[in-house]
């Protein structure tokens, strides 16, 4: 099908679903949408092909395996049907409650194409409310009706349930949480094809709250109109929605633009009559600000809370912070101006699920008459056109712009919905030191400057311009009474670094413009701004920039996700201090996700892992940034690892023991983890052999799975058995388990013959030598992982690779269905996972295998 006949049912002057104009495929996603037309039924929708194949499914979709639920083929739906929740207006096609009830991503077992063209489609579903294996096959003959009639069938997995009725257990909304008597009574929301709402006219009964009118008396703004607006006590305390650094501006209409102001975030409490201004990080900062506090009382508003942000304007209209800071010393609040651009509460109503756009409408009504000059005002907005928003910005002269989704909430969190792009780079620094002045100068000479890494103050170079008289004899006399005697900084800087260094304690806070990071971690032409005082040190670290997402548009994730401030997080008991900080930025995937993972595969790795030395690799600053190797115990470790001794050097190489210690590395910034092949009981006897099979250039994928079952085959020649998994990397291993009692040696003598054999039988496509200028069209088997102190990756590790692969064990009869060595990932193991019935290597510790 096409989406003619989704055209041809439809009358868009009429009804106000979205018109089927092109759209190229995204992926693999899918919608169930609750609909009550002629009768209550769910509409199935799998998104292939650039539309969404449906399927009208009467008494919805059943968890229970023997139930087989009719599902009528309908026209094909444009992609952007999946947001639709709302009305359809009677009289049209389909008219009626929409909701969407249940939304994911789907995972095609075959060639989903081909399989939908032959009538039987199976895959797995990634919802909310549905998981795991489902078909939907066409039935034949009569019963068929030329093709309409489907079936959908739930597969016998761990998701499965034969008791439960899903439909009754969980009837609402997962966009919204409203049930259809709530949704169909939203009279105000019925949904156009622009993705706007359609207003209608509000009850005369409705209570209103009040406003600033043309005239200066009040007039009515009614929050309880506006899209999912909930009557709910105001807090006394609410964190602000921050903006995450992106890498490129969002384009599109479902964006709005701002200007990114450079000044102090201040969220403003109205409370039964009284003012209260605090700071993004909750200090009450009412007395610094009096002139904007009996401002905002003349306001005939009763509760609220507003966000803004205070600033300075120059001569030229533009924000300047280091002004804004002068003023504030001398307690001078006259001269600045509060920029309000959101209100998450409003007139005794939380408006947190409400649409950003409607929250913009509602302040650019209460505040249209305050005029240009008041100390007050609406922070406006310029809607798509982001690019065009972000160039004019920079000529201007300002910080840069923030992009909003015009659909989106408000999150008491860092979020992807509000995206900050710079004009040029700028962020808090941690002051650890200064150098003495010369020539004239006054005060100082430069301030050496860090940020926090887990807990350690990293250097990241120096700053000695933006400084006038003023400020150096200000910022010096503030320096002079926190000196100390030793470097703050983790690691001891080189000597011209650190040359007439006088080191203070690590508390201040400065502001500082640069044009970009260089390779070994400095900052390039930085230029000081001025203090800050409303961040604490221990919060400040290193602002990477984030990729937008291929799907970022108003929906959410596929895969549930939490978007986490850079307050600490907890996994397993261990406190994960940066838990927004970007780790494979291709995912956008954080250390919170990574360290939830681990501890959700933590009883299946910890075998292979714990009690044996490891190699780890390092990645601080995620995968892209720089890594190195680390395999020795130091005091800056965390205490859930522990130190065992293997060489005459006597120094402690890492162990760990419990999931703690595994969720530990990820604080660590741990990307990959590399075992010993023996215990940490018993060092000098092996307990596995590893062939790692690395093609070279112009060896295809069917080369190598061909290659492992070759060398499995060899292997069962002399009575033993092995297993498979894939690297994560290039290849595959081999692994064999071993009963401990050979040496080191005779291992690796028994990988080595085995590997040369291999090669002697067929040198065109294997090799045994590591030489890399002879692997062209070979396959390298790599016997060496079996020396003692060697390692190889661990089943379920991570890589620090593109795409967050994992090293993922297989049964021998899932290794020609494989596609890549990098098939399995961060985000697709965990279901993986769920719908196995057995271990993929089962009895791999139970064997009790010796070399003969």
């Amino acid at each position: 099908m096409s989406l003619t006949e989704y055209k041809r049912k439809r009358n868009f002057r009429k009804t106000s679903e979205p018109e089927a104009n092109g759209q190229a495929a995204h992926g693999h996603s899918f919608v169930i949408q609750k609909h009550t037309a002629s009768h209550l039924h769910y509409d199935f929708r799998l998104e292939l092909d650039g539309t969404l194949k449906s399927w009208a499914v009467p008494k919805g979709p059943s968890l229970n395996p023997t139930v087989k639920s009719l599902a009528v083929h309908v026209e094909d739906h444009p992609l952007s049907y999946a947001n639709f929740e709302g009305t359809i207006p009677q009289g049209q096609y389909g008219g009626g409650t929409v909701m969407v009830w249940d939304r994911g991503t789907w995972d095609p077992e075959g060639d989903s194409v081909k399989d939908y063209k032959r009538g039987k489609l199976s895959f797995v579903l990634h919802g909310k409310k549905l998981s795991g294996r489902w078909s939907l096959v066409r039935m034949s003959g009569k019963a068929g009706e030329d093709g309409k009639n489907w079936l959908l069938i739930k597969s016998d997995d761990s998701s499965a349930n034969k008791k439960k009725n899903i439909l009754t257990t969980e009837p609402n909304s997962v966009l919204s949480g409203r049930d259809m008597d709530e949704i169909a009574a939203a009279k105000d929301h019925v949904w156009q094809s622009n993705g706007k709402s359609q207003k209608t006219k509000a009850k005369a009964k409705s209570k209103p709250a009040t406003r600033v009118a043309r005239n200066g008396k009040p007039s009515t703004v009614n929050p309880s109109m506006l899209t999912d607006a909930k009557k709910k006590l105001q807090p006394a305390e609410f964190k602000p929605q921050l903006a995450t650094l992106g890498t490129s501006v969002p384009t599109g209409d479902n964006w709005l633009h701002e200007m990114k102001f450079d000044g102090y975030r201040i969220l403003a409490f109205f409370e039964q009559g009284q003012i209260r201004l605090v700071t993004r990080n909750g200090n009450d900062w009412t007395r610094k600000f009096p002139t904007l506090g009996k401002a905002l009382a003349q306001l005939p508003i009763q509760t609220v809370i507003l966000d803004g942000e205070v600033v300075s304007l120059d001569s030229d209209g533009r924000p300047d912070f280091q002004q804004l800071q002068n003023l504030l010393k001398r307690g001078d609040d006259k001269e600045i101006v509060y920029y309000i651009f959101d209100a998450p509460y409003y007139g005794g109503y939380s408006l947190q699920k409400t649409p950003l756009i409607e929250r913009k409408e509602l302040l650019a009504q209460l505040f249209k008459n305050l005029g240009d000059n008041s100390i007050i005002r609406y922070s406006d907005h310029i809607a798509g056109q982001g690019s065009s928003v972000l160039d004019n910005a920079c000529q201007l002269g300002m910080e840069g712009i923030v992009s909003k989704q015009t659909q989106s909430g408000y999150s008491e969190a860092r979020s992807s919905a509000w995206i900050k792009s710079k004009c040029t780079k700028r962020q808090e620094f941690v002051i650890g030191g200064y150098t003495k002045p010369t020539g004239s100068r006054v005060g100082f000479g430069s301030l050496l400057l860090g940020y926090y890494e887990n807990g350690k103050l990293i250097y990241a170079g120096r700053v000695g311009t933006g400084f006038n008289a003023t400020s150096l004899r200000q910022i010096h006399k503030e320096l002079k009474k926190i000196k100390t005697e030793n470097s703050p900084f983790e690691h001891q800087l080189e000597a011209a670094q650190a040359r007439g260094a006088t080191w203070v304690e690590p508390v201040l806070v400065a502001e500082v413009e640069f044009t970009e990071w260089t390779d070994d971690g400095l900052l390039r032409h930085p230029s000081f701004q001025g203090l800050r005082e409303d961040k604490p040190a221990k919060q400040i670290v290193r602002e990477k920039a984030q990729p937008l997402k291929k799907k970022q548009a108003a929906t959410k994730r596929s895969r549930p996700r939490s978007q986490p401030t850079e307050d600490d997080a907890r996994v397993a008991g261990v406190v994960i201090t940066h838990p927004g900080r970007v780790v494979y930025p291709e995912q956008g995937l954080t250390e919170l996700d990574l360290a939830q993972y681990y501890e959700s595969v933590g009883d299946r790795i910890l075998p292979y892992v714990a009690d044996r030395p490891l190699t780890l690799v390092r990645c601080p600053q995620g995968r892209k940034g720089q890594c190195f190797y680390q395999k020795h115990l130091n005091d800056s470790l965390p205490d859930a690892l522990r130190g065992v001794v293997a060489n005459e050097d006597e120094e402690e190489y890492v162990v760990l023991d419990d999931v703690a210690g595994l969720v530990s590395l990820v604080q660590m910034g741990v990307l990959e983890i590399h075992p010993w092949g023996s215990r940490a009981e018993s060092l000098e006897k092996p307990d596995q052999i590893v062939f790692d099979l690395d093609p070279g250039p112009g060896i295809v994928w069917k080369q190598v799975i061909e290659a492992a079952r070759a060398i499995r085959k060899r292997i069962s020649s002399v009575k033993l058995e092995s297993f498979v998994r894939t690297s994560g990397g290039k290849g595959l291993h081999v692994v064999i388990p071993l009963k401990p009692g050979s040496t080191w040696e005779k291992v690796k003598q028994f990988a080595k013959t085995m590997a040369l054999d291999m090669q002697k039988d067929d040198p065109a496509l294997y090799i045994a030598t590591a030489s890399k200028a002879k692997r062209n069209k070979k396959i390298f088997i790599d016997y060496l992982r079996n020396s003692r102190g060697a390692t190889s990756v661990a089943c379920y590790s991570t890589r620090a690779r593109a795409g967050a692969p994992v090293a993922m064990p297989l049964r021998w009869e899932e290794l020609g269905k494989l596609k890549s060595p990098d098939q399995y990932t961060v985000e697709n193991s965990l279901r993986r996972l769920s719908t196995l019935k057995t271990d993929p290597w089962d009895g791999f510790f139970q064997l009790k295998q010796t070399l003969r």
